[in-house]
């Protein structure tokens, strides 16, 4: 390995070990943007550091990303609420689930058995917390492909469902 190589690789570690948890503090699952300002704002960090790579500055973001391995950080952020509802539901953290979520009762729905039901928001403040935005993303998790058997299972099978419909500004899939 040449010494830039090894320059741009220690440089990304660097980035992703210091920079990377300042974006996604656990406030992540209390506020997360919702409107394209925040979303750009937030996920500009991150392409103005794939750019400073010398050797990927002339491609754009999404190959950028593609390139190096990266998922945008809204795409982050989603896999984080599906996690964090994943703890909830399956009661792998001591918080009362009733308080977030009601459980869809329906025996004949399709997909998964852990389905959830949305309640409406009287605010577009409650449209945008988490107990409301990460319901249709849970529901929509096809039982086929993902694992609900271990955290570490449902992470790794989250990760291969094409989360698209429900990114916003910056799609991982390319």
């Amino acid at each position: 390995m040449r010494f830039f190589e090894k320059l741009v690789v220690a440089y990304f570690f660097w980035a992703t070990l210091y920079v990377r948890p300042l974006l996604e503090d656990n406030t992540v699952i209390i506020w997360s943007p919702h409107t394209a300002r925040d979303i750009d704002a937030i996920e500009c960090v991150q392409r103005r550091f794939t750019k400073c790579l010398r050797c990927y500055n002339q491609y754009t973001y999404s190959e950028r990303l593609s390139r190096l391995k990266l998922q945008s950080l809204e795409l982050r952020r989603l896999v984080t609420d599906l996690l964090w509802c994943y703890k909830m539901v399956l009661n792998v953290v001591d918080i009362s689930t009733e308080e977030f979520f009601c459980h869809n009762t329906c025996s004949y729905t399709r997909g998964h058995p852990f389905k959830l039901f949305k309640k409406r928001p009287v605010s577009s403040t409650k449209e945008n917390c988490f107990s409301n935005r990460v319901v249709n993303v849970w529901n929509a998790l096809p039982a086929a492909d993902v694992d609900f058997t271990s955290l570490a299972r449902f992470r790794h099978s989250a990760l291969k469902v094409d989360l698209s419909d429900f990114v916003k500004r910056f799609s991982p899939y390319f």
